[in-house]
């Protein structure tokens, strides 16, 4: 066969892929290479993972290659997989197999295989379906992976109801080659997705989690996310997606917010904060959607929806400071409206206290939230970013803008006012830290005059 390009370096007679496949040969058993390797060397793309499928039983590729790998590790072996290193390139040898799940069961059962073409038909898609025999590479190509390809078309192997019972994770997956690899569901697919849906709740919710979190960052998850919507498959986990989907008013003609967020999606960069940030920064608006003065109002949705970010980013099992994280940007991203008067130093220096470390993602959040095709207001929301990045510059070449902090310290608070720690302290620090925001650096000895005065209006001693 015509090797791709790139494949030609894994191919090389010393190369760790070929000895890997001549140690399984020599042995008396069959090696493909599989997945995504083939797949993404027919497009040129690059890919990391090696993944090898073989007639020989784990305990025997355990044998094989304990001793002569450089590393090995089994915590797959009960599902057929023995991973091992060699020279830096890491493979996972897996037993032919099918996996199917049980109706009440969130783990597959597997069986052993002694064929290649059954082990591909229970992959998930026809473009997954393709292996490279080894070491003389042959392409066997079952079911038409290939063409798929060429034609930009998704697929299953076999009936799209057999795949997604075998493992419902598969639809969600689906998601992401679409939006990842711009191939079109076929009818059947998409029916079968609708009919099934509710069977993603056997799978894992870390599955879930993470297959998500694969689609926000592809280049674009715009064709992924509303293959979801669409299919209502978003309502097993994520059921503030469709709720999003705002029937339009006939008077007022207000966008779309299901539209307006996966457009806010597309124009972050794929930073998974970002993305999710994007995803659920109007996801309040449902719920706080009223109609008064002849418009439209989401009065206080950021904060209903930051809400609602935490408690689902909590529910899918994200790690504790990425939700954190994500609940801050959803709360702040409105905050660049309350100035538009101008970006004057209080204003700046509160702005950027509020952001903290996210101050560049909440700005680059501010920014893709625009989505309007009034190219009036675009430039106008534009320049306003602009003025405020300029002063946020200007800003931290006269102060440690990143570090706001009150002039004083809690100790220093103590000792001064000959106090113990407790809530009056932490009025005292409030007091001077909007003194910090309003006027800029503060000298110590300025600091503990206007702390004096603090004191003596509330009658409280002091040095």
């Amino acid at each position: 066969m015509t090797v791709p390009e790139r494949l030609e370096t894994l191919l090389a007679p010393d190369a760790p892929l070929q000895r890997v496949a001549r140690r399984l040969v020599e042995a008396g058993h069959e090696c493909y290479l599989v997945g995504g390797s083939v797949r993404d060397a027919l497009l040129d793309r690059p890919h990391t993972d090696l993944d090898i499928a073989t007639d020989a039983r784990p305990d025997v590729v355990e044998g094989l290659v304990r001793g002569w790998a450089d590393h090995v590790w089994a915590q797959g072996k009960r599902f057929g997989t023995i991973g091992c290193e060699i020279e830096g390139t890491r493979f996972e040898i897996t037993t032919f197999r099918a996996e199917v799940y049980r109706p009440d069961s969130r783990k597959p059962d597997v069986t052993f295989g002694d064929e290649i073409d059954t082990d591909l038909s229970r992959r998930d898609f026809t473009v997954n379906a393709m292996a490279l025999r080894l070491p003389e590479p042959v392409l066997v190509d079952p079911f038409g992976g290939t063409a798929d390809l060429a034609a930009h078309r998704l697929r299953t192997p076999l009936d799209p109801e057999v795949s997604f019972v075998d493992d419902p994770l598969r639809m969600l997956r689906a998601a992401r080659f679409i939006a990842g690899f711009s191939l079109e569901p076929e009818p059947a697919l998409v029916a079968a997705v609708d009919r099934l849906r509710t069977r993603l709740e056997i799978v894992s919710t870390e599955r879930v989690r993470d297959e998500l979190s694969k689609l926000l960052l592809t280049d674009d998850p715009s064709a992924g996310l509303w293959f979801l919507a669409d299919t209502k498959l978003s309502d097993e986990f994520l059921p503030e997606l469709n709720a999003m989907q705002l029937e339009q008013d006939p008077i007022h003609q207000h966008k779309d917010v299901l539209a307006h967020t996966i457009a806010v999606v597309r124009n972050t960069r794929p930073d998974l904060r970002l993305r999710l940030a994007a995803l659920l920064h109007d996801v309040g608006k449902p719920k706080t959607r009223s109609f008064a003065s002849g418009g439209v109002t989401f009065h206080h949705h950021e904060v209903v929806g930051a809400r609602m970010t935490q408690e689902r980013l909590r529910a899918l099992k994200y790690p504790n400071d990425l939700v954190e994280d994500v609940t801050k940007l959803v709360y702040l991203h409105l905050r660049i409206h309350t100035y538009a008067m101008g970006w004057t130093d209080k204003a700046v220096r509160r702005y950027a206290r509020d952001a903290g470390p996210l101050l560049d993602e909440l700005n680059q959040l501010v920014r893709a939230d625009c989505t309007t095709r009034n190219k009036n207001r675009a430039r106008m929301l534009a320049r306003r970013m602009d003025e405020l990045e300029e002063r946020i510059r200007q800003l931290r070449e006269q102060e440690e803008l990143d570090r706001i902090r009150p002039p004083l310290d809690g100790r220093q608070v103590m000792a001064f006012l000959g106090i113990s720690p407790g809530p009056l302290v932490g009025d005292a620090l409030d007091h001077l830290l909007e003194m910090r925001l309003d006027e800029g650096p503060i000298a110590e000895d300025e600091a503990y005059r206007r702390l004096a005065a603090w004191a003596d209006a509330r009658g409280l001693a002091h040095n």
